[in-house]
């Protein structure tokens, strides 16, 4: 596909070293010293580095919009990628579950999704990765997931435990069971039963994931672990090679992860709410303390630039570090040194927003148009 060559002037740049009024030349996908493109006149608006995020589950909404509605999953990705560009993001890891709970977090489902992802994946202009999240309880499972990510060549995996141990331990019922047995079609009370089943096996989890963790690491997947609450539990998950600590839920989990040096990252609709929907740790605060690397969807596309722009307008930080929590930050954690900022040599990935809105009008990733509306498509349609 063709990628522009342009040099874009008159617009606010954001760079490594700040915001300023210069020239940005694009050319073979890449961000370049100069070029001899077409010049667009960007006067009234921003250009930004293109969004990475390094989580999210909002593309479930595209896929089954109704229940049962599960037929066209290339078409709701094609139609989740529209989403993402329309919000500035030129990175998206798609985050499916692997889970006991079935349905759309089952495996078969999983199993569909990873295959539409490759299916599309050369089609659009956003870069779509997998990320697989593996609930641990699974023992069954351990050898299928990892057949299943090879298969799929997903290259960062995600460890959960969504079974609700304590009713489980006292013999309860667990809230909500019976929806979520129907949901899936399951027979609530077989349902309870599998869970206790699970439950009942967590002693044989510790070695069997640790032998997972290796065989994984072994292929260069990055591993993380998800609603880490105590320090005990990040020190057994970076003792696993399990460094990444996503939307960790206590400030002793966050903090244990930044002494061992592992990267955090936290839910950017936390900080446009001004707290976790769950009564869970701020992300603000920990924005504050220095304590966050990144800043991701979670499950709400818009909340990325929102929050970076809320920190900055609140004097939590400057533009340039909050921006950075939702480009350069999640391209470092996820290993991708081609992005996340706009320097020379680096992928050709930006977002144009209005000035005075900080509406996006347009997104390019790897050179290439992915979303673009308004005065600013006017722009570069009628550049000469």
């Amino acid at each position: 596909m063709n990628k522009l060559e342009l040099r874009l002037v008159g617009a606010q740049v954001l760079t490594p070293i700040g915001l300023g009024d210069m020239p940005l030349s694009l050319a073979e996908g890449q961000i370049v010293d100069d070029s001899t493109g077409r010049e667009v006149d960007l006067s009234g608006f921003l250009v930004l580095p293109g969004i990475v995020d390094a989580h999210g589950d909002g593309f479930e909404r595209h896929l089954a919009p109704r229940r049962g509605a599960m037929k066209d999953l290339d078409q709701g990705l094609i139609a989740a990628e529209a989403e993402l560009a329309a919000n500035g993001i030129t990175t998206a890891m798609l985050a499916q579950f692997y889970s006991w709970e079935g349905g759309m977090r089952g495996p078969e489902f999983a199993e569909q999704v990873f295959t539409a992802i490759t299916a599309i994946g050369a089609g659009v202009m956003t870069d779509l990765r997998a990320q697989l999240r593996f609930e641990t309880s699974m023992l069954e499972h351990y050898d299928l997931v990892q057949k299943m990510i090879a298969r799929h060549g997903i290259g960062y995996v995600v460890f959960n435990d969504h079974l609700p141990h304590e009713a489980l331990e006292k013999g309860k019922r667990p809230p909500r069971l019976t929806g979520q047995a129907l949901r899936i079609g399951r027979n609530p009370e077989k349902h309870l039963e599998f869970m206790q089943g699970l439950h009942a096996r967590m002693g044989d989890v510790p070695n069997a994931l640790t032998k997972l963790s290796a065989d994984l690491l072994t292929q260069g997947v990055l591993l993380g672990s998800h609603d880490d609450r105590t320090v005990e539990g990040r020190a057994a998950a970076r003792a696993r090679g399990v460094t990444i600590a996503e939307f960790p839920e206590t400030a002793e989990a966050i903090e244990a992860a930044c002494a061992g040096k592992d990267p955090v990252i936290m839910g950017a609709p936390n900080v446009v709410r001004g707290g976790s929907h769950n009564g869970n740790v701020s992300a603000i605060e920990m924005v504050m303390m220095g304590l966050v690397d990144a800043l991701a969807s979670d499950y709400h596309y818009p909340s990325l630039r929102r929050a970076a722009f809320l920190l900055a307008d609140s004097g939590v930080t400057d533009l340039t570090a909050a921006w950075a929590l939702i480009s350069s930050g999640p391209a470092q954690v996820l290993g991708l040194a081609d992005r996340g900022e706009l320097s020379p040599g680096k992928r050709a990935d930006l977002v144009v927003m209005d000035a005075k809105t900080r509406t996006v009008a347009a997104t390019i990733a790897g050179g290439r148009v992915s979303y673009m509306s308004g005065e600013a498509a006017a722009r570069f349609v009628g550049a000469s």
